[in-house]
Formats: structure tokens, sequence, C-alpha cells
């Protein structure tokens, strides 16, 4: 996922978009051929025909896209709450220390001392960090995701190991 659709803008079919992204002017590019996905916002939805970014501009910490075919807002309205998608190999490679959100995901969660917190069962877009939903069936625990806390980021054994300020976790 690249973008959420959060809302319709004016009346011409465009429509407000937050970047997932921390590469948007890799991303949203003229001529960009994106797929909107289900639902859920888990795979392409197969009712959607691919969507053309005919152009996007700044506005209020996203963007304002208007979509190929998109003519106004009773059009755009069909794609409201969506995200856009787009093939892994099209994306830039995650630096060191970086992460796509869906790599996040399922990852196992864990203090330093070695208490097992559970799994990060989604990620929330916030501002000055990112949250981290963390579940170990029982018990749900947000943790914002600095890189101070984080000590160890293992991608390849699907694991993140916390050292976070005192009193955190009993929140």
């Amino acid at each position: 996922m690249v973008g959420f659709l959060s809302r319709c803008h004016g009346t011409r079919g465009e429509l407000m978009c937050q970047s997932l992204t921390d590469r948007p002017d890799h991303v949203f590019r003229p001529e960009r051929e994106f797929r909107v996905a289900d639902a859920a916002g888990e795979r392409p939805d197969e009712f959607f025909p691919p969507a053309i970014l005919e152009g996007a501009r700044p506005h209020q910490g996203g963007f304002i896209v208007s979509l190929r075919g998109l003519e106004d807002r009773s059009q755009a309205e069909f794609l409201k709450g969506r995200y856009l998608v787009l093939p892994f190999e099209e994306l830039a490679e995650p630096e060191a220390g970086e992460f796509f959100y869906h790599e996040l995901l399922g990852m196992a969660v864990a203090t330093v001392e070695g208490r097992e917190l559970g799994v990060v069962r989604e990620v929330y877009s916030m501002d000055p960090a990112d949250l981290l939903l963390v579940s170990d069936g029982d018990r749900e625990t947000l943790i914002p995701f600095r890189r101070e806390w984080f000590v160890e980021m293992d991608r390849d054994g699907g694991r993140l190991v916390v050292d976070p300020p005192e009193g955190l976790l009993d929140l």
C-alpha cells in the first residue's frame, strides 16, 4: 500500500490521498499505474481497473490526486476509503533499518530482557511516530515505533526487540 484515498476533494473527481510511503516523489508521478485494493486493503480488487495518476499536488500533509477517467465527485466516491497499491518490484528498496508496513505485520516483539509482548497486528501512521499495535491474544499494547526504542530489527527472523522507557508498557 502506498496511499489511502481518504475523501473526495471538490467536484472534479479529485481525491485526498494520505501517502503511506516516505518516498512520495518516487511513487506519486504522472502516468504511474496503481491498483485499487479490496475493501480490506489486502490485495488488488479485480472489480477496479488500473488507476492511472494524472496529477498529484501536496495538500494538508498528503496529496490531492486526479486519476484518469474520474470526471466528477460521484465517480470519485467509489474510491473513497480505498488503498492504492503497487507491485513490490516497482517500489524502492528500503534502506538499512527501514521496513515496509506489511513486513512489520506478524513480527514477534520482545523486550531486551526477553519478555515476549506478542506480535504486530497493525501499524498506525501517526505523528511524531508510527504506532505498532502489539497483541499477545489477551492484551494489546501500542508502542511508538521509534528508532531509539527498537534496538534490534530482524527482518529475516521476523523479530523486533524493544527497550521502551519505564512505564510505557504499563499503559
